[in-house]
């Protein structure tokens, strides 16, 4: 077997085993292995197809490392819609006490229950339908219904 066949023969191993692991990384050390095959068609000496196959290796294992494959869009857990399932529902407000430090707060009924609403800032402090975009213990955090 020629040197470009081992390549090839270990990178398609490594593509193999991802599939049962289910990680990128594998394939881009494949990536790495295919380099390295190209690099012993070319007729370069052993060592260079070593340096070839590493340095694609890791520079690809690098690109996949700092793409957006893995960055996840965080949204805390208390705004969270997938989490808590109240975020996004309408409560009715009838009037909002006297701000305290700039808050306006309120008792609402929501779910059979009574709950304190503050509004979040940027918000009117007028009777009407408000949509919740957060629960803070026991305390709903909304913001105005605009249809």
């Amino acid at each position: 077997m020629t040197d470009w066949m081992v390549w090839l023969a270990f990178a398609g191993m490594l593509v193999a085993v991802e599939i049962f692991t289910g990680t990128f990384y594998l394939l881009m050390i494949a990536v790495g292995f295919a380099a390295g095959g190209l690099a012993a068609m070319a007729g370069t000496h052993f060592s260079i197809q070593f340096i070839v196959a590493g340095a694609v290796g890791g520079l690809v294992t690098l690109l996949l490392r700092n793409s957006r494959i893995f960055r996840k869009h965080r949204i805390e857990p208390q705004r969270n819609p997938s989490v808590i399932l109240d975020i996004g529902e309408t409560v009715e407000v009838g009037r909002w006490e006297n701000p305290q430090g700039g808050i306006y707060r309120t008792r609402v009924n929501y779910r059979g229950a009574l709950w304190d609403a503050e509004l979040l800032p940027g918000g009117e402090p007028e009777a009407g339908l408000f949509i919740i975009r957060e629960i803070r213990g026991a305390t709903l955090l909304v913001t105005n219904c605009r249809e």
